[in-house]
């Protein structure tokens, strides 16, 4: 399939961010609408996209994904010369989509839950996914030590997902500033993909 029939749906000041740091990294052309909140992003032809009328989504060819965590797995396994996700069938994988996946859905759910002032009861938090926020950073913090990468030692798109994550909760006090948070992320910031991608997206 040509790279280009790859189009990315965002707002400078959304998830969008994450996406374009892996669409840099994966260094693939593409094409970008930007969508106006409550105008285009809920008009009929986006929300045929994306029925939500939120970004990020991308269209790749007749391929429509949306959900940061999705579009990262996906460009990853669409675009494998950019080496972005462990082979398929390689022990790292696991690794791979535990990462992206507890990102999206516990860490996520319980930073979002905590900045909404959501404080889930003790006796009630095997009732949720994540249990309690402090949980969450407790079993990251662990996972990241003092590794630059999450998985198998390399820079994979899990990075990218989990790094975003991290930045954004750190930079608005949802997520305190832990060591190993401050240190991974540092490293992560200097990626010229990523540089590139903010570049793109101030001038938006």
């Amino acid at each position: 399939m040509s790279t280009s029939e790859l189009t990315f749906y965002t707002n400078p000041k959304s998830r969008g961010r994450i996406v374009r740091w892996m669409l840099e990294e994966i260094g693939v052309p593409y094409a970008t609408e930007v969508l106006d909140y409550g105008g285009s992003m809920k008009a009929t032809a986006y929300l045929a996209i994306n029925p939500m009328g939120k970004v990020p989504a991308i269209r790749h060819g007749d391929t429509v994904v949306t959900e940061c965590a999705a579009i990262c797995a996906y460009l990853a396994d669409a675009f494998p010369q950019a080496a972005l996700a462990p082979p398929l069938h390689s022990p790292a994988r696991g690794s791979y989509y535990r990462w992206l996946f507890f990102t999206a859905g516990p860490l996520e759910a319980a930073w979002t839950n905590h900045a909404l002032g959501v404080e889930v009861p003790a006796e009630r938090q095997a009732m949720v996914g994540y249990g309690s926020l402090e949980r969450v950073l407790d079993v990251l913090d662990a996972a990241i030590g003092q590794r630059d990468f999450l998985v198998d030692g390399r820079f994979s798109a899990a990075d990218v997902y989990v790094g975003s994550q991290l930045g954004f909760g750190m930079q608005f006090g949802m997520i305190e500033k832990r060591p190993a948070f401050v240190r991974y992320l540092q490293g992560l910031l200097q990626r010229p993909a990523r540089l590139r991608a903010e570049q793109l997206d101030g001038v938006m």
